[in-house]
């Protein structure tokens, strides 16, 4: 994933600071992300979206609003209007590279933000919300005993997550008179509303009441046990590949086709959360999954070890040889299933003289169908033909190049 940052004017003329997370393949589609109430682009939901679309060839612009994170300006002066505000401003500057975002996301507040933006932005398609407010002058319950110094000095500190913010009445005036509701049955687009029924932050009652004042097609999807945040890689992790997978009913993500001679493809490796093992694992634009290592040596468990992936690819291409096989053939094979298994061995008990240790896999093929004996019996011959055995008999030659 490549990464370029940058800045560009806000609503009010502030440089907003930028991250735009662009594919390492073909750039299908652009995808805008708005953070939630005073939070920033690089949350942990933020990050993993974005790492998970980029994937499947999707850039992502997501930007911190004005007077947070590394932007300019003063937070006590905005508003939910001057959020939408310096949206349309990001979709502007995308625009202006001829990245127009079809996609735009939104979490909590930034949710209500892309749903009151979306009407403005004409290259949008989809719509998808987290944790997003019906009404966002829900927000002022987090104010507390701040809101009438606020209502009545103009201006208040309110502690917000450990944090403290100087919120004005400007913002609560703003925020207590807007109405999604209208909006959001104009929307026209494709909309993904995401919510966990545990939220103690914005209740799951909003997300009822965006899917019924939305029209088709709409979609609703539950983040379970995730908190607002959704600050459990798990999460973040599910919200991703959902999401990845819903935008792909509604953006054009037809890869174009490769150039005559080029490989089938490259296995991308990159890390998902650096604080321990867990890896993205991308084969193009389409298939991902995740590496880890168990919860034992450090990792969560998340996804199969590296030597998993490679019990998995011997399993794969004995079952997938052993068909081919039967099916030119003939026979009558109904299932093929293998069990793999990896270990390390003394080298002697491999029948070789050495005093070191070598892998060993064990393989256990289950054949269901109406085969004679000497059919079995060939079938278990071809599973030793797979070219995955092969390789991992004969050994492989790994060149590593370091890249700038």
């Amino acid at each position: 994933m490549a990464i370029e940052r940058f800045t560009f004017p806000g609503h009010a003329g502030d440089n907003l600071a930028a991250r735009l997370d662009m594919p390492e393949g073909p750039h299908l589609a652009t995808a805008l992300f708005a953070h939630c109430f005073t939070c920033g682009k690089d949350i942990t939901a933020a990050r993993r979206i974005a790492g998970r679309l980029s994937a499947m060839g999707i850039a992502v612009l997501r930007f911190d609003f004005t007077g947070l994170g590394h932007s300019d300006g003063e937070f006590a002066n905005t508003t939910f209007t001057s959020n939408v505000d310096d949206l349309l401003r990001a979709a502007k500057h995308l625009g202006e590279r001829g990245m127009a975002p079809s996609l735009l996301i939104g979490h909590s507040l930034g949710g209500a933000a892309v749903l009151k933006a979306a009407g403005a932005i004409d290259s949008v398609k989809a719509v998808a919300t987290i944790g997003a407010p019906f009404d966002p002058g829900h927000v002022t319950h987090n104010f507390g005993d701040a809101l009438d110094k606020i209502t009545s000095e103009g201006a208040a500190e309110v502690s917000l997550a450990g944090r403290p913010f100087k919120i004005g009445k400007g913002f609560v005036d703003d925020v207590s008179a807007a109405a999604l509701a209208p909006v959001i049955g104009k929307l026209g687009k494709a909309l993904l509303v995401m919510h966990a029924p545990r939220d103690a932050t914005v209740g799951v009652q909003n997300a009822t009441q965006i899917f019924l004042a939305a029209k088709h097609p709409k979609s609703f999807v539950t983040l379970d046990n995730a908190d607002h945040l959704i600050s459990n890689p798990e999460d973040a992790e599910y919200a991703a590949e959902v999401i990845a997978a819903w935008a792909g009913r509604y953006l054009d993500l037809r890869p174009p086709a490769p150039p005559p001679g080029a490989p089938e493809g490259i296995v991308r490796i990159s890390e998902a959360d650096p604080k321990g093992f867990l890896q993205d694992v991308n084969a193009g634009p389409v298939h991902h999954t995740l590496a880890d290592e168990p919860l034992a040596y450090g990792g969560t468990n998340q996804g199969m070890t590296p030597y998993g992936f490679l019990s998995a690819g011997l399993g794969a291409c004995t079952s997938m040889t052993i068909r081919m096989y039967a099916r030119r053939k003939g026979w009558p094979l109904e299932h093929v299933s293998v069990d793999v298994s990896h270990d390390k061995v003394h080298a002697q008990d491999a029948e070789t003289s050495k005093e070191v240790r070598i892998d060993s896999f064990r393989r256990e093929i289950r054949l269901v169908g109406e085969l004679d004996t000497a059919q079995r019996q060939r079938l278990l011959e071809i599973a030793d033909k797979c070219p995955v055995h092969r390789t991992l008999e004969t050994g492989a030659e790994v060149k590593t190049i370091l890249v700038d």
